[in-house]
């Protein structure tokens, strides 16, 4: 009977950081960073302030917590499964392509919203500092496998090969093509992966 009890606490519990979570998402996304306090994700999520504070002690925790939850509820891990479990660094390259298309336009705005105050506000700067660090060692980890299979193109450095293709991870570039240019993502992913092909593998 203990058992049960404690079970439905914790089953309550992770509705209610679940909750949370969700409302400082929608928060982000409709009014930025800058309308970002437990205060306002308390009402958003239909609970008081004290019990945003029984889950994340602070602001900091919040954001902090938020990009763990975006991985979650975007499947990031299994986009990024479909790229390493491929059979070779050239096919990987390529799923990364269509991970960026997959992944990246949900994400999109999170990271707008970050990128605004990021140099202004700790906490988003942590957030936004995890990310492009994540996304860095993704890259190194591509290139690398090109590297070790003899297909990084003659006259790369593997740091400045991982360095450019971070950069061409860009929000810039996808909401440019998405948004301004009205590519769809596959059409993003196609030519991205040509792009990345061209770039950085060498022929056979």
């Amino acid at each position: 009977m203990v058992r049960q009890i404690e079970d439905a606490r914790n089953a309550r519990s992770r509705r209610t950081r679940a909750a949370l979570l969700s409302a400082t998402r929608e928060l982000l996304e409709e009014q930025g960073f800058e309308a970002l306090t437990m205060a306002a994700v308390a009402e958003r999520a239909g609970i008081s302030r004290r019990a945003v504070y029984l889950h994340f002690a602070s602001r900091a925790e919040l954001v902090t917590e938020l990009f763990g939850y975006l991985g979650k509820t975007e499947e990031i891990a299994d986009s990024l499964q479909r790229v390493w479990g491929s059979p070779d660094a050239v096919a990987a390259l390529d799923e990364w392509a269509r991970h960026l298309a997959r992944i990246h336009p949900r994400i999109l705005a999170v990271h707008r919203a970050a990128d605004r105050v990021r140099r202004d506000d700790p906490d988003v700067a942590a957030f936004w500092d995890r990310a492009m660090g994540n996304w860095r060692a993704g890259c190194a980890k591509l290139v690398d496998w090109l590297e070790r299979e003899g297909r990084l193109a003659p006259g790369w450095a593997p740091a400045e090969a991982a360095d450019l293709l971070w950069a061409l991870m860009s929000f810039d570039v996808l909401e440019g093509l998405l948004t301004q240019r009205g590519w769809t993502p596959e059409r993003y992913a196609e030519h991205m992966a040509r792009l990345l092909r061209a770039t950085f593998v060498a022929p056979p």
